[in-house]
């Protein structure tokens, strides 16, 4: 990175050309660091938190990469040895002392990449499903109330657009087979009843 011939922070032994004025003199807007002390002059004792604040700006300036290493660490060291807020001043001077604006503002997150909204899944066809699944340990005694569940459930998703259609048509499916098993046993029993009568 090109330096110029004279920094504000260097050395006040070295030979050096008039300084500039800083960007805070002369056009009515501090620098935040020093919003405290705008209404001061640059000759007032500098506080512990204004070469805080100043070490602020420098790190933000060295992490964005507008500073290298050698010249931070002297400005850094400038910055602590400091007495007076002119002085401080000077040494931020080139750097910004706040975020960058963006242009335009941030466009848009892509609908493919934003988090996929996923609706909830129907009580009753959770409850159809687990009915259909126990018919068999209980020989069918909860495919009815599968059959009725999942009828139920099928309407309210048709009319809300609840996720759980696969579990109301599982719960019908297992319910309508039990009730069929049970009719066709029931039927049997009762052809038998009457033939052996």
């Amino acid at each position: 990175m090109s330096q110029p011939s004279w920094q504000p922070w260097q050395d006040k032994g070295e030979s050096q050309p008039v300084p500039r004025t800083p960007s805070w003199q002369g056009q009515g807007v501090p620098q935040p660091w020093q919003a405290q002390q705008a209404h001061t002059a640059p000759s007032m004792l500098a506080s512990h938190a204004d070469r805080e604040r100043a070490v602020d700006v420098l790190r933000a300036g060295y992490g964005e990469g507008r500073l290298e290493k050698p010249e931070f660490d002297k400005r850094v060291a400038r910055a602590y040895a400091a007495r007076t807020v002119g002085e401080l001043a000077l040494l931020v001077a080139d750097l910004p002392t706040g975020p960058v604006p963006q242009p335009g503002g941030l466009p848009p997150v892509p609908r493919t990449f934003l988090p996929v909204q996923r609706p909830r899944t129907n009580g009753k066809a959770v409850g159809a499903a687990v009915c259909g699944l126990l018919c068999v340990p209980t020989f069918g005694f909860t495919g009815i109330p599968a059959v009725i569940l999942g009828h139920a459930a099928r309407a309210e998703i048709e009319r809300t657009g609840e996720a759980g259609d696969g579990l109301a048509m599982t719960g019908l499916v297992l319910g309508w087979l039990s009730t069929a098993v049970w009719a066709l046993v029931l039927t049997l029993v009762l052809a038998v009843g009457i033939a052996s009568g």
